[in-house]
């Protein structure tokens, strides 16, 4: 959602999201001037408030009642004004606030995870699965949100067969077929946008059967978490353009591979959650715990799915925020998540949910420092 915010209105936005995380309560503008130095009048930041809500970011819950922010507001703010520049000027115009906690900085939260995460070391003392379940403790009650740490994918599965094919100009279907006879696939762009040269199909399909030929005498018999994981820069140089296709392909057809299970999903920190007013319908929170006990496999599928991403090494951190998530029991929660990887594969994932008021700041922060290091440990 592209919504462009003067200076005013950002701060104005971040003192009601940072006062509603805070407290729980509708904001006025009176309350604003009295917890936030905005250095504006009360009418100033009425008439701010006003053009907020016609933007669909804040809300009244009731006519008489103050604003507080709406999914799109929630959405503004981790997606424009969480940055360490704003960080800083909206700390400095706290003031006498009392009901709204000064904030841990995004570094000093990941550092503070980092330090609880090496008290589990060696985890190869403590196990796997305690391992995990130590961790996903720690960061609920770090975060103060449902913990969800998935078990590490362990997939064994060997390429028997790989084949690349040409189905129209431009586009590459890799083909893989395993030890077990599955097979599975994968279309993507050959080129880029920005590609100078395209050579011509015949071309094309003649290098792909070399190509294909060359990776089932050298490939056949690997694991495909191997596969995903090889240097592509051994490729002859005339045949280099594939290996990035190859790369992405691979890690992704590996990923598609792991299947979900019901127990493959560590929890944590369920009863301090739903203690926060939001879940204070009863049937609200049994539709979340049916969900976390009984259809894990929905939720496994949601919080291992990664974004698009051209640096498929990199780690991501995925912010779903009420009704952008797909799962109906969570609809009015916000779901955080990051893969960790062995290498450059995806093999499990964190995640924290939570309200939609949540200092997402830290739970970024959280989540991130816990895929970091669960990484490193599986690496």
């Amino acid at each position: 959602m592209q919504v462009q915010l003067t200076n005013r209105q950002q701060h104005i936005l971040c003192a009601i999201i940072r006062h509603y995380i805070a407290t729980a309560e509708p904001v006025g503008s009176k309350a604003l001037i009295e917890e936030f130095d905005l250095g504006v009048s009360s009418a100033t930041i009425r008439n701010v408030m006003g053009v907020l809500e016609k933007s669909g970011l804040v809300y009244q819950p009731h006519t008489s009642a103050g604003r507080i922010p709406s999914d799109s507001g929630y959405r503004i703010y981790v997606d424009q004004l969480i940055t360490p520049s704003l960080q800083d000027a909206t700390r400095s115009l706290l003031h006498r606030a009392r009901s709204v906690p000064q904030e841990r900085g995004t570094e000093a939260v990941g550092k503070e995870v980092e330090a609880a995460l090496q008290q589990l070391r060696p985890w190869e003392d403590w196990g796997l699965e305690a391992l995990l379940q130590g961790a996903a403790q720690i960061l609920a009650t770090l975060s103060g949100c449902i913990t969800l740490i998935t078990m590490p994918q362990t997939n064994t599965a060997q390429l028997r067969h790989l084949q690349l094919v040409q189905i129209e100009s431009g586009k590459i279907m890799l083909i893989v077929v395993t030890d077990s006879y599955e097979t599975h696939s994968k279309v993507m762009d050959l080129f880029t946008a920005s590609s100078e040269t395209k050579p011509e199909p015949e071309v094309i399909d003649h290098e792909l059967q070399i190509v294909s030929n060359f990776l089932n005498s050298h490939l056949r018999g690997r694991s495909l978490l191997e596969l995903a994981n090889l240097d592509w820069s051994e490729l002859d140089q005339e045949f280099q353009r594939y290996g990035e296709f190859l790369k992405n392909s691979l890690v992704e057809l590996t990923r598609r591979t792991f299947a979900p299970a019901a127990t493959q999903i560590m929890v944590r920190g369920v009863g301090e959650v739903l203690r926060q007013p939001e879940f204070s319908q009863v049937q609200q929170v049994q539709t979340i715990i049916h969900l976390l006990e009984e259809e894990q496999e929905q939720l496994w599928r949601l919080i291992c799915e990664e974004p698009e991403t051209e640096d498929l090494g990199k780690s991501r951190v995925t912010v779903r925020i009420g009704a952008e998530n797909p799962l109906e029991p969570i609809r009015t929660c916000t779901l955080i998540s990051s893969p960790y990887r062995r290498g450059s594969v995806p093999v499990g994932s964190v995640g924290v949910l939570g309200p939609t008021r949540l200092d997402y700041e830290s739970a970024i922060a959280v989540v991130a420092a816990a895929a970091d290091y669960l990484s490193e440990a599986f690496s």
